[in-house]
């Protein structure tokens, strides 16, 4: 078992998708994170129940498994579990780093420019009046700035993936009905985790982890599940469902945008609301399946297009996501400074968008020839057989 089991995971290791997803969802983050922002209105969330966070947690739980399971199997749990702690606290430091100079900057920028709204608008309120709190809270992520809740949510996620994952190479089906009832559980009685100085999180890890868990068990599944997927993607009838189900969330989303023009009933945008992102509506997970679904479908893994040059540079965002995302960060607070303090035009927000997204890709490129540079010898040297035999010179 585990022989097989060890090709098919560094089979779907190599699987480019996985970095084009995951560079779509930091671009469209990005983007979704300028408040106010014009081309926003392109992402993912405007044209059905999922949007880009959906993306990025679901592949982040498929990417891990693959990583970490893998590691299982050629060095045990142990090892594994001290990986998953390290990278945990890689993205803690990140976090922490993110955290403090983000806040120090909005309330810098905000008592510079008059402009005491963005204190409130990005969520930090409490560095006014209560900074050393605010600073203490937020290293327990229980501050709420604008913008880090994803990130915050992955570290949370992260925390308890070692038993996720030892559930999943032992008996994942039940470790997936697991997060299922824990899914449900949450919705129905209402749990959260709380923030402060108010409120609870934006993004409810006990109803989120559903997806980073479906992505684990996708990741881990073997020849088995992915032949039983690979034939219900091969009915025309589930693949029509699929397709009828993704144009009413298009007409649904839509139409709640303009619920003058009454295009849909009101029950039915009571029954599908797309703002219920903090606790990940069921309606949600369906969507995101749904587009899983038809993507794997029409994007095999030997797709001629990894090889287009247009793609090029979101692959590389997907594969530098961290540095990427937390660049995007910074810089979706500078965008949305310029468009507060500039003319309020549809080219400045095509300008501010654009250029955004090409710092988040000119740092990709770096920190990989960063990383290349770490693995180069810093002196080449002649081979053994190249050196000078000791008797050649004794004479």
């Amino acid at each position: 078992m585990y022989p097989s089991m060890k090709a098919e995971l560094a089979a779907r290791d190599r699987d480019l998708r996985l970095c084009l997803l995951l560079g779509i969802a930091a671009w469209f983050l990005f983007l979704d994170h300028v408040p106010h922002n014009a081309v926003s209105l392109l992402t993912m969330r405007n044209f059905g129940f999922s949007g880009a966070t959906d993306l990025f947690v679901f592949i982040g739980g498929y990417t891990a498994a693959i990583l970490y399971g893998k590691m299982i199997l050629e060095r045990g749990f142990v090892v594994s579990a001290t990986r998953i702690f390290k990278r945990l606290w890689q993205l803690y430091a990140a976090y922490v780093v993110l955290f403090v100079i983000y806040i120090e900057l909005i309330g810098y920028v905000a008592r510079r420019s008059r402009a005491p709204e963005l204190i409130g608008e990005f969520n930090v309120t409490g560095i006014v009046d209560h900074a050393i709190r605010t600073l203490i809270h937020g290293l327990l992520l229980q501050a709420k700035p604008l913008n880090l809740d994803v990130l915050q949510l992955f570290i949370v996620l992260m925390a308890f993936f070692p038993i996720v994952l030892f559930g999943m190479m032992r008996r994942p089906n039940l470790t997936l009905a697991g997060s299922i009832g824990l899914y449900f559980a949450s919705r129905l009685l209402d749990w959260n985790l709380s923030s402060f100085p108010d409120g609870r999180w934006h993004l409810n890890p006990f109803c989120w982890q559903l997806l980073f868990v479906l992505g684990a068990w996708f990741a881990l599944g073997g020849a088995r599940q992915v032949h039983a997927i690979r034939t219900l993607q091969g009915l025309a009838i589930l693949r029509a469902a699929a397709w009828l189900y993704l144009l009413f969330a298009l007409v649904v989303t839509v139409a709640g945008k303009f619920p003058q023009a009454g295009i849909v009933p009101d029950f039915l945008r009571d029954a599908f609301p797309s703002n219920d992102g903090e606790n990940l509506a069921p309606h949600g997970v369906l969507h995101f399946l749904a587009l899983a679904f038809l993507f794997t479908y029409m994007v095999p893994r030997s797709w001629r297009g990894f090889r287009w040059q247009a793609l090029q540079p979101i692959m590389k965002c997907g594969q530098e996501w961290l540095a990427v995302f937390c660049a995007g960060v910074f810089l979706s607070f500078a965008a949305h400074l310029v468009l507060i303090t500039g003319p309020n035009s549809l080219a400045l927000h095509v300008l501010v968008s654009f250029a955004g997204i090409s710092i988040m890709t000119a740092i990709a490129y770096y920190v990989s020839w960063s990383k290349q540079q770490d693995h180069k010898p810093a002196f080449r040297t002649r081979a053994m057989t190249d050196l000078p035999k000791e008797g050649r010179f004794a004479k």
